[in-house]
């Protein structure tokens, strides 16, 4: 078929049509007034709408609330889409369903190079969300690494409240990832594409801590030149993120019901009542239910905060994420270095997973930096580990086959394979990680042999 012919082909409104409706991708394309103009059929079929429901319409009119979430760029004074978007959203079909959605969005001009309108494409990957977390092939979710089967009910978790509204509550030691967590909800939901704002509630002195995260007016207090705005304005129409609820005092903890019961708050100084329509997450690593025992904590705000509870597991507990967080680690810092990441030794990481990790991801992350800049680029050994997890305080008592080997047969056996332990490990019938570690723990057992450790 020669180029005019195609060119000719194209022009066919019927025939253009027609080629849209067989992709298996849902179209949607709209003017600058969000009047769709085009619904092909897969679109019909992912959203339950009808193409007679939408067409001429105003998209928001049409499905009843944004069908892109918060990431419309058709609204609340946005700017205009660039040549190309994508993004991830939570959207209910007619019937209410929630369907998992990848949206690229391309803006359409005219031959002036104005904005026309835009053209969106989409395809439903709520399945396939859900069978990759049965079948434990999920290793990220958001920023979270992650594939430890609790790890994978927290993304679980993630994806069922992301499509709600309610207030959650996460719990869970320094350093799991809290608010990576409530950054992960905030994205996922419908809110994604607008603010999400986090405070930590235990850094700033009350005082300090009302006017953030309420705002102020000039002349309110000594220093207050101009009005300011709070977190809770500033986060209108996105998730507020309450890291350390638990350190509120009892005073702010009444401010913050009434912000929960009836979404209305003043500036401090300030006479107008103001109204947000904002998500509030929190989180503590205390035993919030245990505060309120102790009368350190409003049962009534507990209980206002707690709708939706969800525990992340510490480190210690999901030792199989430890290899893919820190090759996550080795990998980031060589992208932002520019050079080649560095590699770990099986011993090392071996004692990187007998450590029971006190400050948890954040620790470990620490640990690796420290271990990239002591290797100066080269394979990390465990002498260039922190000098904390070569020492036996906190380690974790280990179990199964390693009580199975003794110094002798190990030795016996690196030395029939010539050293190879991968080998050795198939002759005694253990794991090669649990070789390792017997041989971190029982070093003297390569005494006298020429093997590297």
């Amino acid at each position: 078929m020669t180029e005019l012919s195609v060119e000719k082909l194209l022009s066919n409104k019927k025939n253009l049509e027609r080629i849209l409706d067989n992709l298996k991708e849902g179209i949607i394309a709209h003017d600058v007034k969000r009047r769709i103009f085009f619904f092909n059929q897969e679109a019909e079929k992912i959203t339950g709408f009808s193409r007679e429901e939408v067409l001429g319409r105003d998209c928001h009119e049409a499905f009843g609330a944004p069908f892109c979430g918060e990431h419309c760029s058709f609204c609340n004074d946005r700017p205009l889409p660039g040549n190309k978007k994508e993004y991830t959203v939570n959207t209910p079909t007619k019937n209410g369903d929630p369907r998992r959605v990848e949206v690229s969005v391309t803006s359409m001009h005219d031959e002036a190079g104005r904005v026309i309108g835009v053209l969106s494409s989409f395809r439903d990957i709520t399945d396939l969300f859900c069978l990759r977390i049965k079948a434990e092939q999920l290793t990220s979710y958001g920023n979270i690494i992650a594939q430890d089967a609790k790890m994978l009910q927290v993304f679980k978790q993630i994806k069922d409240v992301a499509d709600y509204d309610y207030p959650v509550q996460l719990s869970g030691e320094t350093g799991t990832g809290k608010e990576l967590v409530a950054s992960a909800i905030h994205n996922e939901s419908r809110r994604g594409g607008a603010p999400f704002v986090p405070i930590n509630c235990g850094a700033l002195p009350e005082g300090l801590l009302e006017s953030e995260l309420f705002g102020h007016v000039k002349g309110a207090f000594s220093g207050a030149i101009r009005d300011k705005k709070g977190r809770f304005e500033l986060a209108d129409s996105g998730t507020i993120f309450l890291d350390e609820v638990a350190e509120l005092s009892r005073r702010m903890q009444v401010k913050l019901l009434r912000f929960l019961q009836e979404g209305q708050f003043e500036k401090v100084g300030g006479e107008q009542t103001i109204s947000v329509n904002v998500r509030v997450i929190s989180a503590t690593n205390k035993d919030l239910m245990q505060e309120v025992r102790l009368k350190n904590f409003r049962d009534d705000l507990y209980y206002r905060l707690n709708v939706i509870p969800i525990q992340i597991p510490p480190l210690r507990e999901r030792k199989n994420d430890i290899p893919l967080l820190v090759d996550h680690f080795l990998k980031e810092a060589g992208d932002r270095y520019q050079r080649q990441p560095s590699r770990i030794s099986k011993a090392a990481l071996s004692l990187l997973l007998d450590y029971s990790w006190p400050g948890n991801v954040r620790e470990l992350q620490n640990a690796i930096q420290y271990a990239i800049v002591k290797s100066n680029g080269r394979v990390i050994s465990r002498n260039d580990l922190p000098m904390e997890l070569r020492g036996t305080g906190n380690t974790v008592s280990r179990r199964g086959p390693v009580r199975k080997l003794n110094s002798d047969a190990v030795r016996s056996v690196l030395v029939k394979t010539g050293g190879n332990k991968s080998r050795a490990a198939r002759v005694l019938g253990v794991g090669r990680a649990t070789l390792y570690r017997f041989l971190d723990e029982f070093p003297e057992t390569l005494n006298q042999l020429d093997i590297p450790q």
